[in-house]
């Protein structure tokens, strides 16, 4: 069983890695001609959409997106927990004209820099900490006023299911001084498709994009209500598809981690 899954992980990534590079090459031609277009973007919903399916029939990986009543109409922010590359994939077919906060390095890459910026991709140095916020936050305005909703994964990079929680000052920020509302994303996709793994496993990857947080909170109360939200719809996930049984083995690290998890659940009144 394990053999044949590899066998249709390397066909994906084949797949998913050449059509990428195509994609990339395109659009960064087109973005250097004729910066924005209505091309552009089709060919961006393009490479999600079809990554999904790729990941579908290749892998086994089933998507289930629910919650999509609770993006609100206008400008907000929707912030993601972020497990594994289908987070990108999944969540951009339901965020109108998204605007994905981005590592610089990613930005620096030929072609692929060039069709994010045409994306409306907003980039953050992480290597300056404090000082990168400036920039950050007149890409945001600007982004916004262009109609986008800005995408951030609030921790920063991938993290694996149930490790601890790190969330970055960046949303925050965000929050303060675009004064919009705040939409968290709870997901279980490193389940299926773990950060830097070379085996993706079948099974139904969900997210779920969960009541909007209003605008004017303070920096102290917004941080713990997105938090609270994130993890726990997302550990719940998690313990849902233990439940309903993986197709991949659980190693003992992770097991003690989903039974710590229950019960922690069962002691709370």
């Amino acid at each position: 069983m394990a053999a044949i899954q590899a066998l249709r992980t390397a066909v994906f990534y084949f797949i998913f890695i050449g059509q990428t590079a195509i994609v990339a090459i395109t659009l960064g031609i087109i973005a250097l001609i004729s910066g924005r277009t209505p091309l552009s973007w089709a060919m961006a919903k393009y490479w999600c959409r079809s990554n999904l399916k790729f990941l579908r029939y290749l892998a086994g990986v089933k998507t289930r997106m629910t919650g999509q009543e609770n993006i609100p109409e206008g400008g907000c922010i929707i912030a993601s927990k972020h497990q594994s590359d289908w987070d990108v994939f999944a969540i951009f077919p339901h965020a109108g004209r998204p605007a994905y906060i981005v590592k610089k390095e990613l930005m620096r890459i030929p072609f692929f820099g060039w069709a994010a910026r045409s994306l409306d991709c907003i980039e953050v140095d992480r290597r300056k900490g404090a000082e990168a916020i400036p920039l950050m936050m007149a890409q945001a305005h600007a982004a916004v006023e262009r109609g986008c909703r800005i995408v951030i994964f609030p921790e920063g990079t991938r993290k694996a299911p149930l490790a601890p929680a790190d969330y970055r000052q960046g949303i925050v920020r965000l929050y303060m001084e675009l004064n919009v509302p705040v939409v968290p994303v709870a997901l279980n996709s490193g389940l299926f498709w773990g950060r830097n793994s070379l085996m993706i496993w079948p099974g139904t990857a969900e997210g779920k994009f969960l009541p909007a947080i209003e605008a004017g909170l303070s920096a102290d109360v917004f941080m713990e209500r997105l938090k609270s939200a994130i993890e726990t719809h997302s550990n719940q996930l998690i313990l849902e598809a233990v439940d309903r049984g993986l197709g991949r083995p659980l190693t003992p690290e992770f097991q003690a981690k989903v039974d710590a998890l229950r019960q922690a659940q069962a002691n709370t009144p």
